[in-house]
C-alpha cells in the first residue's frame, strides 16, 4: 500500500512505500533569508515530514540538493554539516539549477528508510 501525505492537485509532500519515505523537494518558508536561513528552514521541513513518517534524518538513504548559485555551496554546507548525524551522512548530490521560485536559493529532496514496526 502507498501512503501519501498532503496530497495536492500537482504533487504530494511525501509518499511511503515498502519501508521507504520519498519526500517532494522541500524549500524554505521565507524568501528573504540568506542561504543559511533558507537551508535551516528547508531542513526543518524535512525533519517534520520524516517525523510524520515515523523516521528521522539518521535514516536518510539519499539527498539531492539544488542551489540557484554554487557560490552558496559553502554556506549551505555549514548548515548541512551541523544538521546531519555524524556517522549517518547519506549519499548526496548537489547541483546548480534554477528553481520554480527565483527567490528560493535551495531545494532539497530526500528519501529515507522508515523504522519497521
Amino acid at each position: 500500500m502507498i501512503q501519501r501525505f498532503d496530497v495536492g492537485a500537482r504533487l504530494s509532500e511525501m509518499a511511503i512505500y515498502n519501508g521507504v519515505a520519498y519526500l517532494a523537494g522541500q524549500v524554505p518558508d521565507s524568501e528573504d533569508l540568506d542561504i543559511a536561513g533558507q537551508t535551516r528552514e528547508t531542513l526543518a521541513s524535512i525533519d517534520a515530514l520524516l517525523a510524520r513518517a515515523g523516521t528521522d534524518k539518521s535514516r536518510i538513504l539519499m539527498a539531492q540538493i539544488f542551489l540557484t548559485d554554487m557560490a552558496d555551496f559553502a554556506g549551505m554546507n555549514a548548515v548541512w554539516d551541523s544538521w546531519v548525524v555524524a556517522g549517518h551522512t547519506p549519499p548526496r548530490a548537489t547541483v546548480q539549477a534554477p528553481l520554480a521560485n527565483p527567490k528560493f536559493k535551495v531545494e532539497i529532496v530526500v528519501t529515507a528508510a522508515v523504522a519497521s514496526e
